[in-house]
């Protein structure tokens, strides 16, 4: 089911009601879809969780998953971007609070294969930073800059 109604916002940019927001449907393929992806989750906010990162970078280091499968932050309704950001300012409070040799921060997205997005489900990472650490590693495979 695709929802589609509104008209053109100021900008030429295509509002939510706009887009073509899919209705909730899994993809049965993806790691962030289904029973098993819920017991990860350890955060929630409306239309987001945080999760753990498998192959983490710093301790600390999350992800902001949207509940809904899309593709990528630009899919996106508002309402996820608005729980994001609202996600983003919880962990970060609760990193502080818990680890004072926190300095700083890296926050973002990966979207598509050549910008090293692995799963194509919408997540941003969150990824504490502390002044012994080096901030090399983001990319994986694209380590040597």
């Amino acid at each position: 089911m695709i929802l589609s109604v509104g008209s053109s916002s100021p900008g030429g940019e295509a509002s939510d009601m706009e887009k073509n927001v899919p209705a909730d449907t899994p993809d049965s393929d993806c790691p962030f879809c289904g029973v098993a992806f819920e017991s990860q989750i350890v955060e929630t906010c409306g239309t987001v969780v945080a999760v753990e990162d498998a192959t983490p970078v710093s301790e600390g280091h999350m992800l902001i998953v949207t509940r809904r499968h899309t593709e990528d932050i630009f899919s996106m309704t508002d309402e996820e971007k608005l729980d994001a950001m609202k996600m983003i300012g919880k962990l970060r409070r609760r990193a502080l609070e818990i680890d004072p040799s926190i300095t700083g921060f890296n926050v973002g997205a990966n979207c598509g294969a050549s910008a090293g997005q692995h799963v194509m489900h919408a997540h941003i990472h969150f990824i504490p930073r502390r002044d012994t650490e080096s901030v090399k590693g983001v990319i994986r495979n694209k380590m040597a800059y």
